[in-house]
């Protein structure tokens, strides 16, 4: 992923019934201050960030932390992933998924997973950010594995 849009598709444009496919574009850098604000809310934005660090770092043991990557979706969602590393060992306890995924992925899934409990400890302004980033999910070249992987 570069810091221009890019499509996560062989054809950016159309999905098969004629709808619009959801893009993803990098953050690029002189715009990082003002993505947590701006999708997850001043309140909510530490809380949310130090969420998702946590949850990689429980999916993965050897995680140890590093520079992420923020990332807009054009249907208004977001997520982050970590930057650096090509793939990562995932395990979930509640449901026995594991397998190693790309960077990209293992982010989408920490970034759900924190935004799921985050709305389940009462963050309820999440929830819209948390639909939009499904919705994203859905069309991703990865969505089985990643839907195994919240499930």
């Amino acid at each position: 992923m570069n810091h221009e849009s890019t499509s996560l598709f062989a054809d950016p444009g159309q999905t098969v019934d004629g709808s619009v496919r959801i893009t993803a574009s990098v953050v690029p850098g002189e715009r990082r201050m003002d993505f947590l604000p701006q999708h997850f809310g001043e309140r909510a934005m530490i809380k949310f960030e130090m969420s998702v660090y946590d949850w990689m770092g429980s999916l993965c043991p050897t995680y140890r932390g590093g520079f992420w990557n923020y990332v807009e979706l054009s249907n208004g969602g977001a997520f982050m992933y970590p930057s650096g590393v090509e793939s990562f060992a995932i395990s979930v306890d509640g449901n026995g998924f594991s397998s190693t995924v790309g960077a990209e992925v293992a982010g989408i899934i920490a970034t759900a997973f924190a935004l799921n409990n985050m709305l389940w400890r009462g963050w309820d302004s999440l929830a819209e950010k948390y639909e939009l980033l499904l919705e994203f999910i859905g069309e991703h070249p990865e969505s089985a594995a990643i839907r195994r992987a919240l499930d």
